[in-house]
């Protein structure tokens, strides 16, 4: 038998054993730290990522360093890691899918529109008739002024979610771009009635206001635009096209953006995705579940 010392050694290391293995976070934890960290300090968290990796953290951590490296900056880098685990991935679709929407957020801050399309199109393989990445799609096919197949895309999503106003607003843009004018009315409408004080589609509805000879309707919508949500790429817009009109009578040269695309998204903007220089959100993955 253990003499009563000894015993009482043993059963203080074991307590400290057992604490110890209390404290250690499970992979699912140190995941969700981590991506938390990344969206905060992603300097910190692609460390912590790093150093996870080199302890057999897998995708997790590989995926962890990759949104770090987005809140970074490094979208070029982060976009070829994120494209890459999607591929190497043995997770579910939706997670995959998330990984290379996620990437297309980077090949769009990079002004890559055409992998950002082939990275969309690839998740949708994956997801088919995922609103949210049609959607997404819908955007950049716009950014690069192929607003047909943009309008295939948004009339996809709002034949499955009718009161979706971001897609109505979106839609509204394109079908006035492709001269439909009647059926961008209608949208536009529809999404202000659904939203009254929806950023975008102000500043589409001033636009069409502007276009049919309606100045005062036009600055109307666009300085409710910019009061509502005075930081977003919607009143950037709002502010070009006001000075665009206000200096129409001298003949001055429009400033750059002045005009009647309200299409990019930032991540912070919408669930999420970019306008001007804005780093796009990390919390644009839909997520891992680590082992």
């Amino acid at each position: 038998m253990a003499k009563p010392l000894a015993l009482a050694f043993i059963i203080a290391v074991c307590a400290a054993s057992c604490a110890a293995a209390a404290a250690e976070p499970s992979p699912a934890q140190r995941y969700a730290a981590c991506m938390t960290t990344a969206r905060e300090r992603p300097a910190e968290a692609w460390e912590e990522a790093l150093a996870w990796t080199s302890l057999g953290g897998g995708e997790a951590a590989r995926h962890c360093a990759a949104t770090a490296l987005v809140g970074m900056g490094e979208f070029q880098e982060a976009g070829g890691r994120l494209e890459a685990l999607a591929q190497e991935s043995r997770r579910a679709p939706a997670i995959r899918a998330g990984m290379l929407a996620q990437a297309a957020d980077s090949w769009m801050m990079m002004r890559w529109p055409e992998r950002a399309h082939a990275a969309l199109t690839a998740a949708l393989k994956l997801l088919p008739n995922d609103p949210d990445l049609l959607l997404d799609r819908a955007v950049v096919l716009a950014e690069a002024k192929n607003y047909g197949p943009a309008k295939a895309d948004l009339d996809a999503v709002l034949s499955r979610s009718p009161g979706r106003v971001e897609a109505l607003a979106l839609r509204a843009s394109a079908n006035r771009y492709l001269d439909f004018t009647a059926a961008a009315r209608i949208d536009v409408d529809s999404a202000l009635r659904l939203q009254p004080d929806y950023p975008e589609a102000l500043v589409e509805r001033g636009i069409q206001r502007r276009l049919v000879n309606d100045p005062n309707g036009a600055r109307k919508d666009w300085m409710r635009a910019i009061e509502v949500a005075p930081d977003s790429a919607a009143a950037d817009l709002a502010r070009a096209n006001l000075a665009r009109m206000d200096i129409k009578e001298t003949g001055t040269p429009p400033p750059s953006g002045a005009g009647g695309r309200p299409w990019r998204r930032s991540p912070s903007e919408s669930r999420g995705r970019r306008s001007g220089g804005r780093r796009p959100a990390p919390a644009r993955s839909r997520g891992l579940r680590p082992d």
